[in-house]
């Protein structure tokens, strides 16, 4: 199922819905369609709209202050663009900095996406000890920036606007 970004009316990412979900709040006219799917429409008896890949709801939505974006396997393949850190070849696993067994925990700034050619490759060194340098670096994303890159789909290849993912700090 197709997932939609929710915005505030102040165009602040809120969450991601169902399709079927965003398509009920354009209905009850709580949010308005920001950006469709190209070429594809939402079609009843009395009602065709284009099909929502971001909504925009109508009046402001006050949400309690999010500290910090939960980290998971996904997310790090997701926040990484599921380019190996290593490489820049596709990425499918995710490789710990400091490996667990010396004390690496599963955090935003321990973790980066590698191809399991690299991860293997790397073992359980660091990757000076290994001889590997790391393209990019590991950065924790606002919960803003996560909530933007779950949009972006499960393996990568969902459609997103450049301008929506997060620049490395």
């Amino acid at each position: 199922m197709r997932e939609t970004l929710v915005l505030n009316a102040s165009f602040e990412p809120l969450s991601t819905v169902s399709l079927r979900r965003a398509v009920v709040l354009v209905l009850q006219d709580k949010a308005v369609v920001e950006q469709a799917h190209p070429g594809l429409r939402v079609r009843a008896a009395a009602v065709e709209l284009p099909v929502p890949h971001v909504v925009r709801l109508r009046r402001y939505v006050r949400v309690p202050f999010r500290q910090r974006a939960p980290w998971s396997r996904r997310a790090v393949l997701v926040r990484d663009r599921h380019r190996c850190a290593y490489c820049g070849r596709r990425a499918t696993t995710v490789d710990h900095v400091v490996p667990r067994s010396r004390g690496g925990g599963d955090t935003w700034l321990n973790t980066v996406a590698a191809c399991a050619e690299d991860n293997h490759r790397k073992a359980d060194r660091t990757p000076e000890q290994a001889g590997m340098r790391l393209l990019t670096r590991p950065f924790e994303p606002t919960p803003a920036d996560a909530l933007l890159l779950a949009v972006h789909g499960r393996n990568g290849d969902g459609p997103v606007l450049p301008e929506w993912l997060p620049l490395p700090a």
